[in-house]
């Protein structure tokens, strides 16, 4: 019997909430350096600032079936789509209210927390109501159009970050693009039209989840089986069923689950499923995609790239995204989970391996190449308070000077770092500074010495570019080997596992533990990754990625084509 078409159209505009979900998450790689240049971030509050999303994330996961419950899985999607719509525009908005920039941040992390928790509840609502809908043979399938949404809203966030940034870039200099677009973004604002553009695809989602059905088994579950019928008619059955037979099935499995209406979620019931789901989510995160995803332009910056090839790489990264996803939605179903699990794995383990021996192998010229990245951000760092210290008014000059100064003193000693790091044998007899000592000087004298040690060091790149290709081929492998496997399977597997009653529940606890982890992991990147360096953070990343290896050779069931209402007795559950 053929799947009706309405079955792939509501799918489809379901999986636009992951669309919207992937460009949230992506679209900030690219303002990452003008964020430490607006708001005068260090690594840890940069962290802190990328991290905001995640911890709206983490609280949309947690609390999206409450919603999906009681009202419906469908007026669940309308109002993320709005919040998707007012963190867009609220990033956009520069909320100068005359208090040094500190509420322009702070509106600024509201916005991006609002986003965070549409996305965070999408990742519970979209693959479950598309589960909800799907019948069994295809119902990998088409949960995976969510994943495959996810990543195309990844590579669409990274194409128009490059296109953006190529509009006052001096490769399009005098071009008719460069001089349309430039009279309505300006120079340095770029990174605003980068996160509001998405206002686009979140008005398009809204508009368009007023075609698409409320899921029958949540209104079975209600009550509203004559609703649920209509639907069913619409939509179809699984195994040739009439409606009336499915209708039937459902009620069933939801009986069966209600048996104990008290029973809690976390009973040894569902201690399997549940141990699935969080093995499943954290080691998604502790592969390290999320950090990359976020600081892929800072990292091809560290190996050497100039900035516009920094920004166009990651658009390459995107694409060998979708490419694998896309290879794997079309197996998902005949190769199973589990398989594209240990072939995701193995994968892993040798694309981080690579980029880590890229960075051992060249690790003297990778050296002076982050030294270098670091003096070109505190230069940037020093032109921006400049500025604000120019134009402050008398009752803020005091503040700017200081954060002047500050920035003068951050530049002095990245430059002390460049020499070392370009001449070791002059490093050693190069004097460094204690950041106290240097303090106690005024700015004309820091800018004298500015002047006096720039001259020694060059900020050309230092890396050959096959070992800037190495970094970009390992990513690609790795993305490639997520796409391919964690990628494809985890919204998926997560969303069959767990019995009807509890799928939400289920849904949201593999959600929460996805969010918590990618908010960790993208809150200690940016310090971990000057502490440790490269090398070490990707050796990490491989190390969890063989734990994950192991996992699913010996606990990791196979759950390709059984019914959602069956998928209890496989699993051992009582």
């Amino acid at each position: 019997m053929r799947t009706p078409l309405l079955v792939y159209r509501s799918a489809l505009i379901a999986a636009l909430g992951g669309l919207l979900f992937g460009f949230d998450t992506a679209v900030i790689s690219g303002a990452i350096g003008s964020l430490k240049k607006e708001f005068f971030l260090n690594d840890w509050w940069l962290g802190f600032t990328v991290a905001s999303t995640l911890i709206g994330t983490v609280l949309g996961a947690a609390t999206a079936q409450f919603p999906s419950n009681r009202f419906g899985r469908k007026p669940t999607l309308m109002i993320l789509a709005v919040l998707y719509f007012i963190g867009a525009l609220g990033t956009t908005v520069i909320w100068n209210l005359g208090t040094l920039g500190t509420v322009d941040w702070l509106f600024f992390l509201f916005s991006r927390f609002l986003g965070g928790i549409a996305v965070g509840a999408s990742s519970v609502v979209s693959p479950l109501y598309t589960a909800e809908i799907s019948p069994a043979k295809n119902r990998g399938l088409l949960v995976a159009f969510t994943q495959f949404n996810i990543v195309f809203g990844i590579l669409l966030a990274f194409f128009t970050n490059y296109l953006i940034t190529l509009i006052h870039s001096d490769s399009m200099a005098g071009t008719a693009y460069s001089n349309f677009l430039g009279a309505y973004i300006a120079s340095g604002m770029e990174w605003r039209w980068m996160l509001g553009i998405q206002v686009i695809p979140a008005a398009l989602f809204f508009g368009l989840i007023f075609i698409i059905p409320e899921s029958p088994r949540w209104l079975i579950g209600k009550g509203k089986t004559e609703k649920a019928k209509a639907v069913l008619q619409k939509l179809g059955t699984g195994e040739g069923r009439s409606v009336d037979e499915e209708v039937n099935v459902i009620q069933v499995a939801i009986d069966e689950e209600t048996r104990n209406v008290r029973e809690a979620f976390f009973t040894p019931r569902l201690f399997f499923p549940i141990m699935l789901a969080i093995c499943m989510a954290a080691f998604n995160q502790l592969s390290g995609i999320n950090a990359i995803l976020y600081y892929a332009p800072g990292i091809f910056s560290m190996a050497g790239a100039s900035n516009e090839l920094a920004m166009f790489l990651p658009v390459v990264i995107g694409l060998t995204n979708l490419i694998f996803t896309m290879a794997a939605m079309l197996v998902i179903d005949s190769f199973g989970r589990k398989k594209l699990m240990l072939v995701g794995s193995i994968g892993y383990i040798v694309s981080l391996g690579v980029v880590a021996s890229a960075f051992l192998m060249f690790a003297p010229q990778f050296s002076v190449s982050i030294a270098n990245f670091a003096v070109q951000g505190a230069q940037q760092k020093v032109e921006q308070s400049q500025t604000a210290f120019d134009s402050a008014p008398d009752d803020t000059k005091e503040f700017w000077q200081s954060e002047l100064k500050d920035a003068l003193v951050d530049y002095v000693l990245a430059i002390d770092a460049a020499i070392e790091a370009q001449n070791p044998d002059a490093g050693q007899n190069l004097v460094q500074q204690e950041r106290e000592s240097l303090l106690l000087l005024d700015i004309e004298a820091l800018q004298a010495e500015i002047e006096t040690k720039i001259a020694q060091i060059d900020l050309s790149p230092t890396v050959p570019l096959w070992g800037i290709l190495t970094v970009l081929f390992g990513l690609m492998f790795f993305i490639a080997s997520h796409a391919f496997g964690q990628g494809a399977c985890i919204w998926v597997f997560i969303s069959e596992i767990f019995p009807n009653k509890v799928r939400a529940q289920g849904q949201a606890l593999g959600a929460f533990v996805h969010w918590i982890l990618a908010a960790v992991v993208s809150l200690l990147f940016p310090p971990l990754l000057s502490l440790l360096g490269p090398a070490n953070i990707f050796l990490m990343f491989a190390g969890f990625m063989l734990l994950q290896l192991v996992w699913v050779l010996f606990l990791m069931p196979e759950t390709k084509q059984v019914p959602l209402e069956e998928m209890q007795k496989k699993l051992g559950i009582k």
